[in-house]
């Protein structure tokens, strides 16, 4: 996708893997920077403090962080020890582990001395292959976009929550893949961009919609209830953290409440998410999938531009005050219309077989 007319990537390698260049997210859509990281205990920063965002994104960067470990201790007790860390810097979203596992399985085989190259090469080849899964998303997802503008022949309304566009990945998004394939081949679409509190990951949404051109509007987090009971929304497309084996999926807090309403309002809920984001493992996503609490702080300050132009800051209540902050919420399988992947469209229940070769 592009930054100013240039096309961009949320990660890259640099220096032939000895060090990674990230867009500091957490300075988004205020300014745009690009942050150096030759440490996998900077991966570890970044990942935990949500420089980098989005479960696709982070597993990556998880693995160049593997791929930094190894260049600074190639011994197993090193790699295990640093890998643990690195698996543990954010609960929620499975890819992280899974990048990690992916890692080790390459790695741990291997004579230490012949560690260094193959982690990097397997690092920059998970990386390419993030980027031709979300396009693949993409030109999977649009179908559905294109079927409702066949029927209602005027703009499709999509309303989506977080962020999961190419911020989110290293390019092209999962939820937002569809959108922007749909834009390109000149289908009219409008999206309702939730705030997403207390991170506010719905301003990166429209940052990089605006960037593509995309039109759009940023809605408050409650709003959409009220825009599907007027008829305002005709789709709603999220991304995923992690999906159970029978479709539950994990999503940004506030996921499940829009899943409810479109359930209501007869709305079609779909989420958009690679393979990586499955967990076969699980099955029952409220009682197994592990919810991520951030610091009350998040909830009791908000961050914009102030009078002088200025970053700031801003308390909104005292911090002492109790403050609960769950970053994610679980929608069951039967609110969800459909699961948008590389392979397809399916139902919740069909994933397993729609992935036998991986789901065993």
């Amino acid at each position: 996708m592009k930054v100013n007319g240039i096309p961009t990537r949320t990660i890259r390698s640099i220096d032939g893997g000895r060090a990674v260049e990230i867009i500091d997210q957490t300075l988004l859509p205020y300014r745009f920077e690009r942050r150096t990281l030759t440490d996998w205990r900077d991966c570890v920063e970044a990942i935990a403090e949500m420089r980098v965002r989005g479960a696709p994104l982070i597993g990556i960067t998880g693995a160049w962080a593997v791929a930094l470990a190894v260049r600074e201790d190639s011994s197993n007790a090193a790699l295990l020890k640093a890998a643990e860390v690195i698996a543990h810097a954010r609960p929620t979203a499975v890819n992280l582990s899974w990048a990690v596992q992916r890692m080790l399985a390459s790695l741990l085989p291997r004579d230490p001395g012949m560690r260094v190259e193959a982690a990097v090469k397997l690092a920059e080849a998970m990386t390419q292959e993030d980027v031709a899964t979300c396009r693949a998303i993409g030109e999977v997802g649009v179908g559905v976009i294109a079927e409702l503008y066949t029927r209602l022949r005027r703009p499709v309304n999509i309303l989506t929550h977080c962020n999961a566009g190419w911020l989110a990945t290293v390019d092209y998004g999962t939820a937002l893949a569809p959108i922007y394939a749909a834009f390109e081949r000149g289908i009219p679409v409008h999206v309702w961009v939730d705030e997403t509190r207390p991170r506010n990951q719905g301003l990166l949404t429209a940052w990089e919609l605006g960037q593509h051109g995309v039109p759009h509007t940023i809605i408050a987090d409650n709003a959409g209830g009220e825009l599907m009971q007027q008829g305002e929304v005709d789709i709603v497309i999220v991304g995923a953290d992690r999906i159970t084996r029978r479709g539950d999926v994990a999503n940004k807090i506030g996921t499940y409440l829009k899943a409810l309403a479109a359930k209501d309002n007869d709305i079609p809920f779909y989420a958009a998410a690679p393979y990586s984001t499955i967990d076969w493992k699980m099955v029952d996503g409220k009682r197994e999938i592990p919810i991520e609490n951030r610091a009350s702080s998040e909830l009791l300050t908000v961050r914009g531009i102030d009078s002088s132009g200025k970053v700031s800051v801003v308390q909104i209540a005292p911090l002492e005050e109790a403050a609960a902050n769950p970053a994610f919420d679980v929608t069951h399988n039967r609110f969800v219309t459909g699961i948008i992947t590389e392979r397809g469209v399916f139902t919740p229940t069909a994933l397993a077989a729609a992935y036998q070769d991986l789901s065993a």
